[in-house]
Formats: C-alpha cells, sequence, structure tokens
C-alpha cells in the first residue's frame, strides 16, 4: 500500500474543501448554529425568563423517570429550582445526540462530493488511470472526509463547553459541563460514526449518477441520530456511558463490516461500471 498516495489523494480533497468559501460555510454554519448560537441563547433565556411552559416541566420529569435510582437522577432531583434542572438536562441530556448532527452532516457532505464531485468535474478518469489502487483511493477519500469532519466537531465541542461553563458555572457553583456522557460521546462515539458515514456515503457516491441521487441515499443515516433525540426527549431512552459504549463498539463492528464489504471492489470496472 502506497501510503505517499493515499495522503497526496486525501490532501487533494482537503485543498478542494478549503479553497471553496461555499463549501466551508455550509461546513462552519451547522457547527455554529448547535455550539454558540444555540447553547448562548437557550441558557440565557431559562435564566432570565420566568418558566411558564409545562412542556419544560414534562421533559425533566421524563428525563428524571429515566434516571430514577441514578446517581445522575439523584442529582438532578436535587437541584435548587427548575431552572437548574432544565438547563442541566438540556446540556447533558439532549445536546448530545443533536450534537452528533455535526460530525454525521459534515461528513456527509465532504464524502458525497468526493466521488460525485470527481465525476461532475471529469476528472475521475484520471484518478482510475493512475497508478493506484482503489483500496487507496477509498482510504485516501475516507481520510480526506475524517480529518476536518472531526476537527471541526471537536473544535465545536470546545467551544460549546466554554459557552456553557462561562453561563452556568455562577449559577450551579461548579462546572456541569463535561460529564461522562459527552467524553464517551466526542472521543468514541463521535470519530466510530464519522467514520461510518464517511464510509457509507464514499461507496454510495462512488456508486451514484449525481450529488442529488447520492444525497438522498446518504441522507438516511441522520433518522437514528434523530430517534435517539426523541427517545431521550420523551424519556423512552435515557443515554449513559455504558449505552453511548456500547453503541461505539456497534457502529465499530459495522464499520469493520463495512470496509470487508468495499474491498470486494477492487477493480476499476466493477466499482466504476456505468457511472463514468
Amino acid at each position: 500500500m502506497n501510503k505517499k498516495l493515499i495522503w497526496l489523494i486525501a490532501a487533494k480533497d482537503i485543498r478542494g474543501i478549503t479553497s471553496s468559501v461555499q463549501v466551508w460555510l455550509g461546513l462552519i454554519l451547522l457547527p455554529l448554529i448547535f455550539s454558540v448560537i444555540f447553547p448562548l441563547a437557550f441558557i440565557l433565556l431559562v435564566k432570565n425568563v420566568p418558566i411558564t411552559s409545562p412542556d419544560f416541566t414534562e421533559l425533566v420529569e421524563n428525563i428524571l423517570q429515566g434516571l430514577r435510582g441514578t446517581e445522575s437522577g439523584e442529582l438532578i432531583a436535587a437541584l435548587p429550582s427548575m431552572k437548574h434542572q432544565i438547563i442541566f438536562v438540556i446540556v447533558n441530556y439532549l445536546l448530545g445526540s443533536i450534537f452528533l448532527l455535526i460530525p454525521t452532516i459534515n461528513a456527509m457532505m465532504i464524502a458525497l462530493h468526493s466521488f460525485v464531485g470527481e465525476k461532475e468535474k471529469r476528472t475521475m478518469e484520471t484518478l482510475l488511470f493512475s497508478p493506484i489502487t482503489v483500496k487507496e483511493l477509498f482510504i485516501g477519500k475516507v481520510l480526506a472526509a475524517f480529518i476536518p469532519s472531526i476537527i471541526i466537531t471537536w473544535v465545536s465541542f470546545f467551544l460549546f463547553g466554554v459557552i456553557t461553563v462561562s453561563l452556568t458555572y455562577n449559577m450551579f457553583g461548579y462546572f456541569i459541563f463535561p460529564n461522562e456522557n459527552w467524553l464517551t460521546l466526542m472521543f468514541w462515539v463521535v470519530p466510530m460514526i464519522t467514520i461510518f458515514t464517511i464510509l457509507v456515503n464514499v461507496f454510495v457516491s462512488a456508486r451514484a449518477k449525481g450529488f442529488q441521487e447520492a444525497q438522498q441515499l446518504g441522507g438516511i443515516i441522520i433518522l437514528p441520530i434523530m430517534g435517539l433525540f426523541i427517545g431521550q426527549a420523551t424519556g423512552f431512552l435515557i443515554i449513559n456511558p455504558l449505552f453511548l459504549s456500547l453503541i461505539g463498539l456497534i457502529i465499530f463492528i459495522l464499520n469493520f463490516i463495512l470496509l470487508k464489504f468495499m474491498t470486494k471492489y477492487n477493480d476499476r470496472n466493477t466499482l466504476f461500471e456505468k457511472q463514468i
């Protein structure tokens, strides 16, 4: 395996991303909303506006019911006011699953452009006739999507933490962020789901005839994330470090299976037939 060629492919794709203002705008807009604008607006709103909506109370009760008998549940129940409980629950139990949209959508957009963009720019033929194997080409494309996606996600996590801590420390008297859920999510689940998203979308984009077709197929990955968010909001599914570790392990196994499946397409004519 020629590592130099792999990194050349990855570097070429990353340069293509960084050189386009429109692409950068799309990659940064969602993280900016979830890591800066949303927590800033939400925490300030809850702190300074009287809570009259029964939906917030129901949300906290659903989470407490799912955490009944646990240390976290007792911690939330012991908080001095409903405002404290709402902020704690939203920050540590709901935003985590929504935060998964950042690496998923960014990785999806980059990966979809990887092959479809080559086809639309008529540069795929050059790649196929270059001295590189399909496996090396895939790895290069995966790296090109993984590196910017994971960097943007971790930077967003840092910004989210700075804003959350600065707005809540005086209110709670201690750091409510990050907890074990967040650390497990960001450094185990996020890398796994980012790789899974990239593998699926690189494969889809390699077989798709156009960006719209590839986007429709690749976007299905977002549905389980929304299901996770809804499950937590209703109290049906409460995440914890063990549950997140299990999710990461399952995705790791799926990544391994998907990689094995993709290695079957080690022939250019098989992988790209009728696509060029």
